[in-house]
């Protein structure tokens, strides 16, 4: 699968996409409109080997309701992430087998390569 969950209105997550020219197989999942289901986040925490790596921990709402003062347990941030968009870290891109998570430099230069080796094969 080539797939990358982003926001279709945020200016980092479009300026990731235009860095990464990304071919035309891949799927664009803009999860305001298309909120992400519980089969893909499953699939998405057996690739990264965890909800909490999914987690976006500088979202609005995490800090609106204090969860930074909370033990969270996987489950919990599965149930936030499926409860409202913006728990989604982003973006995520998933290439083939491997998943990309976040906006990081290096995470997005490891993403770049990932994408330019498959073009290459």
């Amino acid at each position: 699968m080539q797939k990358i969950y982003h926001l279709s209105t945020c200016d980092t997550c479009k300026r990731i996409i235009k860095e990464l020219a990304l071919p035309s197989t891949y799927l664009f999942q803009d999860i305001k409109k298309t909120p992400i289901d519980q089969k893909h986040l499953e699939e998405l925490k057996g690739m990264s080997g965890s909800y909490q790596a999914l987690f976006n921990k500088r979202a609005r709402l995490y800090k609106e309701r204090a969860l930074g003062e909370q033990t969270l347990a996987e489950e919990d941030y599965k149930r936030l992430i499926l409860e409202h968009y913006t728990f989604l870290k982003r973006p995520v891109i998933v290439n083939k087998e491997q998943v990309f998570i976040g906006n990081s430099k290096k995470v997005v230069a490891q993403a770049k390569i990932s994408i330019q080796n498959n073009q290459n094969t």
